[in-house]
C-alpha cells in the first residue's frame, strides 16, 4: 500500500527571501544554483544532477521513514529578481531541530544565507514549537559559523564526524 506524503512545511519570508516548501519541480533550477563543485568542500559530494536532484527531492517531500521526525525542506527565492538561491532544511525530533543551509556560489556574500538561517530558526520556534536548534559545521569553515552566530547560535564543546555541534535553546533571535 502506497504511503502519503508528509505535509510540506509551512513557508516563512524573511526581509528579501522566500522560503518556499521543497517540491520536485524545483530539481532543475536548483540542480543549476547547486551546480559549483566549491559548494561541496566540507560536506563531500558532487554537484547532482536535475534527474538525481528530482528523486531526492521526491524521497524528503515523502518524508521520514518512522514516526517522530519531521523533515522540513525549503527552497531560497530571492523576492528581488525572483532566482533560487539555495536551500535550508530542518529535522525536527520534538521540540529539537537539527539546520542545515546551501546558498549557491553566485549568491554568496550577501548575507542571504545569515538571514535565512535566523528565518529558518525563528520559524521553528514560532511554527513548530521547537525549543532547542542545533548545527554541525567543519571546523574550518568561518562562513557557515558566521551563518550559525547571526541565527543565534553558539559552539558546544561536542563534536560529531568531524564537525563541532552548535546550538542555541529559545529564545532565539527575531526575524529581520
Amino acid at each position: 500500500m502506497p504511503t502519503t506524503p508528509a505535509p510540506p512545511p509551512p513557508p516563512f519570508t524573511t526581509a528579501r527571501l522566500d522560503a518556499l516548501p521543497l517540491a520536485p519541480a524545483y530539481a532543475e533550477e536548483m540542480a543549476g544554483v547547486l551546480a559549483d563543485p566549491a559548494l561541496y568542500g566540507f560536506t563531500g559530494g558532487e554537484p547532482p544532477s536535475p534527474a538525481a536532484l528530482r528523486s531526492r527531492y521526491e524521497r524528503q517531500c515523502a518524508g521520514p521513514p518512522g514516526a517522530g521526525e519531521l523533515w522540513w525542506n525549503w527552497v531560497l527565492r530571492v523576492r528581488a529578481d525572483g532566482n533560487l538561491a539555495g536551500y535550508v532544511q530542518a529535522t525536527v525530533r520534538g521540540p529539537r531541530a537539527e539546520i542545515a543551509w546551501v546558498i549557491g556560489t553566485p549568491w554568496q556574500g550577501r548575507g542571504y544565507a545569515g538571514e535565512a538561517a535566523k528565518g529558518l530558526a525563528a520559524h521553528l520556534v514560532s511554527a513548530g514549537g521547537v525549543r532547542e536548534v542545533v548545527a554541525h559545521i567543519h571546523p574550518d569553515h568561518a562562513a557557515s559559523e558566521a551563518v550559525a552566530r547571526a541565527a543565534g547560535l553558539r559552539p558546544t564543546g561536542e563534536w560529531e564526524d568531524g564537525e563541532r555541534r552548535w546550538a542555541a535553546r529559545t529564545p532565539v533571535p527575531d526575524v529581520p
